[in-house]
């Protein structure tokens, strides 16, 4: 047999040298859906990027991985740039990606979206959790970039407003890799060492990754463990970011966060003027009504003539003892004359009466008094009462009707 004969690894290094050769498939970009997306420890991402009538495998490394600035899920339609090559050992192509975006849509908006849905449902933007701004701050810290327009804005605003209040600059990067973990030490700072009544985080505008800052993980957690309230003051008003949510405030420039901060002085001056003229006007009422008062008391007889009054009520007096004496004297009168009544009629009723008469009572040796001949038989014992004596004698016969 003159035809060569190649092992298996010989083929698949020889399509990996044709591939790996193609202008075309070095560099290429892929659209597709993503599936079976899977993250191992090692840091590497191997998934399928698939569409209606194939599939094709995928690989990035975790260089690449790193870059991400979203989470690929499963479904997710994306665009993959990368090279066509043949993993030898299990002789299959497959996509080696070097870049992955989201199709028709960017990258930072998706992860604002997934960052967005994650919080929301830990309950991070939740009203419940939000404290209230305290209305009278002593101190603001103000953590922001101290070379930008928004913290001379923000002083201005303060200092115009609310002069009172001392300003406290807490400097740190707004844009950039660096700036997450400057702004969350500044919030951490500020709240363990209670530096402040009221923090306003923010920065000036910019483009969403001017802002991306602000839509870091870390600093929205820290802004939601803060125990100091947090006034969010990024971008312009059109601008939201996870800090906005989740702060206890949103503002929607960094001149609206000084301005949301504080009372305005013009206002406060405005209202202790108010409070003056009505305590004025509450004043006269009430000194004009003890003025009528003093003089409603000054015209009666009593301030003019005590002596008077006095003696009308000596009179008033002496008409009621006389009135009282004269109603306690029929009062006896008639309970005398009733109680005369009463002893008369006692007596008339009286036994003693009967006994003067020549009349006894006869009781027996129980002490009762005998009524009829059946209360007694013959030997009994029998005592007769008499007006002035009594006479003991014994029955010697019983006669009944």
């Amino acid at each position: 047999m003159s035809e060569p004969i190649y092992s298996v690894s010989e083929i698949n290094l020889h399509i990996k040298d044709l591939l790996d050769g193609d202008p075309v498939m070095a560099g290429l970009y892929v659209r597709g859906e993503l599936s079976n997306y899977k993250m191992y420890p090692s840091g590497h991402h191997y998934f399928t990027m698939k569409d209606a009538e194939g599939a094709l495998r995928c690989v990035m490394f975790r260089s690449s991985a790193q870059k991400l600035k979203f989470r690929p899920e499963n479904g997710m339609k994306v665009v993959a740039f990368g090279r066509i090559s043949v993993y030898p050992r299990d002789g299959a192509y497959q996509l080696y990606v070097n870049q992955l975006s989201a199709d028709g849509l960017g990258d930072l908006h998706v992860a604002f979206e997934q960052l967005k849905q994650k919080l929301y449902a830990e309950g991070l933007f939740d009203a419940d959790h939000k404290k209230p701004i305290p209305r009278f701050p002593g101190r603001i810290a103000v953590i922001t970039s101290s070379a930008g327009a928004a913290v001379r804005d923000v002083i201005r605003v303060l200092r115009k407003r609310y002069p009172l209040a001392k300003v406290i600059v807490m400097p740190v990067r707004v844009q950039g890799t660096e700036a997450p973990p400057e702004i969350v030490g500044a919030i951490r700072y500020a709240n363990r060492h209670q530096v402040a009544d009221l923090l306003i985080v923010g920065r000036g505008g910019g483009s969403i990754e001017d802002l991306w800052a602000f839509n870091d993980e870390n600093v929205a957690r820290a802004i939601y463990a803060s125990q100091i309230p947090v006034i969010s003051a990024v971008g312009h008003e059109p601008d939201f970011t996870i800090a906005d949510f989740v702060a206890d405030l949103r503002a929607a420039t960094p001149s609206n966060g000084a301005e949301l901060a504080v009372p305005d002085r013009a206002d406060l001056l405005a209202l202790l003027d108010q409070y003056e003229t009505r305590s004025a006007h509450t004043l006269t009422l009430r000194l004009e009504n003890y003025e009528k008062r003093l003089e409603e008391l000054a015209g009666k007889r009593v301030m003019q003539d005590p002596k008077n009054y006095v003696q009308d009520k000596q009179m008033t007096l002496d008409f009621l003892s006389e009135r009282l004496s004269s109603a306690l004297e029929r009062t006896v009168g008639e309970k005398s004359r009733r109680f005369a009544a009463c002893a008369s009629k006692l007596d008339a009723l009286s036994p003693l009466k009967v006994l003067g008469r020549g009349y006894c009572i006869a009781t027996g040796t129980d002490g009762g008094v005998v009524r009829s001949a059946g209360d007694v038989k013959r030997g009994d014992t029998l005592t007769l009462r008499l007006q002035n004596d009594q006479i003991d004698c014994k029955v010697e016969d019983v006669h009944n009707g």
